[in-house]
């Protein structure tokens, strides 16, 4: 049986929601990438057959949304805050085409060959636009890190991965209380959350709690359940990376929140 072609409905819910954290992460805005993803199923229902061009469904699925995207002019969100503005002043300085490259590889986990369907491109070329997007990332901004994560292998190497990228990890916090009292002594640039923390408590409280505090901290959650988090529901995280994550994923995850919300307290 021919799943792609019997049951779209199916392929699509599967993966809609890992096209809305792409959406949203590529757009700068939950709205607009919703918005977008919105317009792509609308495509798809007129033209069922538009899940077959390509060598798998998912892939058709994103395949899909870049055609839509890109003949709208490649929108980004409205700034309706200060980080929100200098994170679109940022994106205008990168090279063409490297985000999207980026993201879908480092964070979507398609392969070079995957994303030149995508993006109809060469395998060559994405695999240059990645490695162009990597660099300029990584140049851009540096700064401090809370992480809160209760597991202290999974902690140390979180550590290990920002520190290598040239940022500060300001402390490791394995509670609720412990991420609040991190925060108030010494304010992140970023926080890497888990959502289930030691004494049962929770990171996405955490979070909410140090964001009471200070305005606009970027927050990349990293988490065994991203059905929390990706209900299609306001607020959703701009960033999210699903256990077990690859190396290759946090850097891309820090490198881009750092360079989209980077302000005058980051050292450039």
């Amino acid at each position: 049986m021919n799943t792609t072609a019997a049951d779209p409905a199916s392929i699509v819910a599967a993966n809609l929601p890992y096209l809305r954290r792409y959406a949203r992460a590529l757009t700068g805005s939950q709205e607009t990438g919703d918005r977008y993803a919105a317009a792509t199923l609308e495509a798809i229902l007129e033209d069922p057959e538009a899940l077959t061009h390509a060598t798998g469904p998912k892939i058709a699925l994103f395949r899909a949304f870049h055609l839509v995207w890109s003949s709208a002019g490649a929108p980004l969100g409205n700034p309706d805050t200060e980080m929100s503005r200098k994170a679109q002043d940022h994106m205008a300085t990168l090279t063409p085409n490297t985000r999207e490259a980026l993201l879908l590889h480092a964070i979507e986990g398609f392969s070079f060959p995957d994303i030149a369907q995508i993006m109809q491109v060469t395998a060559r070329q994405a695999e240059e636009l990645v490695h162009i997007a990597k660099n300029e990332m990584a140049n851009s901004v540096a700064g401090s890190v809370l992480i809160i994560e209760d597991e202290a292998i999974i902690a140390m190497d979180i550590q290990m991965i920002v520190a290598e990228i040239g940022h500060r990890v300001t402390g490791i916090a394995r509670t609720r209380a412990q991420a609040v009292e991190l925060a108030a002594r010494e304010r992140p640039d970023l926080i890497l959350a888990d959502i289930h923390l030691a004494d049962q408590s929770s990171g996405i409280d955490a979070v909410n709690d140090i964001l009471r505090q200070f305005d606009e901290i970027p927050v990349i959650f990293i988490t065994a359940f991203p059905e929390r988090l990706l209900t299609g529901k306001k607020p959703e995280p701009a960033f999210l990376i699903v256990k077990p994550y690859s190396e290759a994923q946090v850097r891309s995850a820090v490198s881009q929140a750092m360079f989209f919300a980077s302000t005058e307290s980051l050292t450039t």
